[in-house]
């Protein structure tokens, strides 16, 4: 299996991306994805697709995760539906026109809340992410914790 991430789509619905830097919310959501593409979308080849950069093409993708970036005049939504052409891709994505696209090209959709609401769709307990999704290991939101009651006198 294919996915193809509408990157900017997925970060801007993100309520831990949306309001960054879109160099931010590209570096987030990238290496959320090369952690966890496998708990979040499954087995399976992960192109994410970001409008115009200088020059267009490949981007620097991590891991398993390739990132590819539309060259003017094509929108990403116009290379993620080149791609999608043939089948047996699944499209991440919450655009309406754009879902409808590539269904029409045998691709199927899932929402862009697949790549942050935890496994599978799943909705995460409490507000904030693991630190996994943005590539830190196990455990280490607990590291954090730890060291902040160590080196932090009440109140800060």
């Amino acid at each position: 299996m294919r996915f193809l991430v509408d990157g900017y789509n997925v970060t801007r619905s993100d309520p831990a991306t949306k309001d960054l830097a879109l160099e931010e919310q590209r570096e987030a959501l990238v290496a959320r994805l090369a952690a966890r593409r496998r708990e979040l979308l499954g087995d399976g080849e992960v192109a994410v697709v970001f409008d115009g950069v200088a020059g267009g093409g490949s981007g620097a993708g991590r891991g398993a995760v390739e990132v590819r970036y539309a060259r003017s005049p094509e929108s990403a939504d116009d290379l993620i539906a080149r791609l999608a052409a043939g089948g047996g891709v699944t499209v991440v994505t919450s655009d309406g026109g754009l879902a409808r696209r590539v269904e029409g090209t045998g691709a199927v959709v899932v929402p862009s809340a697949t790549c942050f609401e935890g496994v599978r769709g799943r909705r995460r307990r409490g507000g904030r992410y693991p630190a996994s999704t943005v590539g830190l290991p196990a455990g280490a939101n607990e590291i954090t914790r730890e060291l902040k009651d160590l080196w932090l006198k009440d109140g800060e």
